[in-house]
């Protein structure tokens, strides 16, 4: 055996790892080099008033849209406490849900979406492994019915592209493809695979039904459609809703890569250069200056003062000195 053959098992996986490291941070590279060349191009006084002219009914209508897409949110727990089988009530599990989400969107997954779920969800006396479950088939739901609505627009709607942009949309059409696959592949493996269990880390998971995944799907996929649509309305409706939904999916996907917090600046990056050709960058900004107030900063000021008592609650009362 040669010394090549004897290291390629383990230089493969390795080499594999810092090609991905390597194109990751290129990437992320990009996208700060995006941001800050528009935040040099940007009047930050005309985005304010691009801010404060959005109309009334427009606001209201987003806030509204906000309000069911975090309360469709609140309902993935359930999913998870019907396939576990845990008996907490349905108020408490959309509770944690709600303030878990509110805080991941603003601080991170690892923060948010993970450390408060443990948390609370211990709080409420409910085991480690039932947590894990419940917390992985929320991220399996939420990203299901992306992989179903990102495929379908960016196959059948692919986005119209700056015009200075040396390619068209029929990358972003192979994108959609492979993506609907995925989707297509999940619903066959619930369909003919269903209560079938794999090991994973220590972990027992079991394939869904084919109804739960569906549901699953549907409870997703409105959810997405929900945020772009806040984002149309404060947006006025000047484009197209699909147009918006499919930047806002792009930006999506941009901001987890990143890792940064709340996507702070790459969903701004990627609106303005998707859309900066259709829409001044003030208007842009503005428009989603007032998202993040509805979407991120409004449900953050509630799940933190209902945080707060929940934990106020379940201190242990001082010991009397009777």
């Amino acid at each position: 055996m040669s010394l090549a053959s004897a290291g390629a098992p383990g230089g493969r996986p390795q080499a594999w790892r810092i090609a991905r490291n390597i194109a990751l941070w290129l990437f992320v590279a990009a996208v700060l080099g995006l941001l800050a060349h528009q935040a040099r191009n940007v009047d930050w006084s005309d985005v304010l008033q691009s801010m404060r002219a959005i109309a009334p009914p427009m606001l209201v209508a987003g806030a509204a849209l906000a309000a069911c897409s975090h309360l469709l949110y609140s309902g993935y727990d359930l999913l998870g406490r019907a396939e576990t089988g845990h008996r907490l009530g349905t108020g408490t599990v959309m509770g944690v849900t709600f303030i878990s989400y509110a805080f991941n969107l603003n601080l991170g997954t690892l923060v948010g979406g993970i450390a408060f779920r443990y948390r609370l969800y211990t709080k409420l006396g409910l085991a480690n492994p039932v947590i894990t479950r419940v917390l992985g088939f929320s991220l399996l739901t939420n990203w299901f019915g992306y992989l179903l609505l990102a495929g379908a627009l960016f196959c059948w709607r692919p986005l119209a592209l700056p015009p200075d942009w040396k390619i068209d949309g029929s990358g972003l059409r192979l994108v959609g493809i492979a993506l609907l696959l995925a989707g297509v592949a999940y619903l066959a493996l619930c369909a003919f695979a269903q209560g079938r269990r794999w090991q994973v880390r220590g972990q027992s998971l079991e394939a869904p039904s084919l109804r739960m995944a569906l549901l699953q799907g549907l409870m997703s996929v409105a959810n997405w459609s929900l945020m772009g649509a806040v984002i149309w309305c404060l947006l006025q409706r000047q484009l197209p809703y699909t147009e918006v939904l499919s930047v806002f999916l792009v930006a999506a996907v941009a901001g987890v890569v990143t890792h940064i917090p709340g996507g702070l600046g790459v969903l701004e990056g990627v609106f303005v250069a998707l859309l900066g050709h259709r829409l001044p960058a003030d208007t842009l900004l503005g428009a989603l200056l007032a998202y993040r107030a509805l979407y991120y900063l409004a449900p953050l000021g509630i799940a933190a003062l209902a945080y707060l008592a929940i934990e106020l609650r379940a201190r242990p009362a001082a010991p009397s000195h009777r």
